[in-house]
């Protein structure tokens, strides 16, 4: 499954990205992110809560980037498992940022998903809303946070 898209966010690039690099910052934007810590500066962990359908999952999270251009490019994997639902998932994502404006940035993305367990059997229609959800709702908070001033010195 491929979920791409892009979106303005009234906030200058370097803004956008330094947010971005923050991983507290970052990980109070993703619903259902309960625990986020760095490995090392380039490998991190966590744990996301989702529900899907009747099933909720509790993902062990693993994600490393792979490929950095501050502050326009970032190419990352994330991999989670929830061992009570049998559940994996395993997604290579893309962001990029492109300044369109001193105070205005386009940011897009573009993640390849692949599930397999107890939450691949909902069907790809089904993921595919949820997945819509949690993107709004993470870009919503973003820009929340973003636009309205806050510091991302956390």
């Amino acid at each position: 499954m491929v979920i791409e898209d892009r979106f303005v966010i009234k906030t200058p690039i370097q803004k956008v990205w330094d947010f971005l690099m923050v991983l507290e910052g970052v990980g109070a934007c993703i619903p259902g992110c309960e625990e986020v810590r760095a490995i090392d500066e380039k490998n991190f962990q966590g744990v996301v809560k989702v529900r899907v359908g009747p099933i909720s999952a509790r993902f062990k999270i693993n994600a490393s980037i792979i490929e950095i251009d501050p502050p326009t490019h970032l190419t990352s994997i994330i991999k989670g498992e929830d061992k009570g639902k049998a559940s994996f998932f395993k997604s290579e994502n893309v962001l990029d940022l492109k300044g369109l404006s001193p105070n205005e940035t386009e940011v897009s993305y573009k993640s390849e998903i692949s599930i397999v367990g107890r939450l691949a059997a909902f069907g790809d229609k089904i993921i595919r809303v949820k997945a819509k959800q949690l993107e709004e709702n993470f870009v919503n908070s973003l820009k929340g946070k973003l636009e309205t001033g806050f510091s991302c010195n956390i």
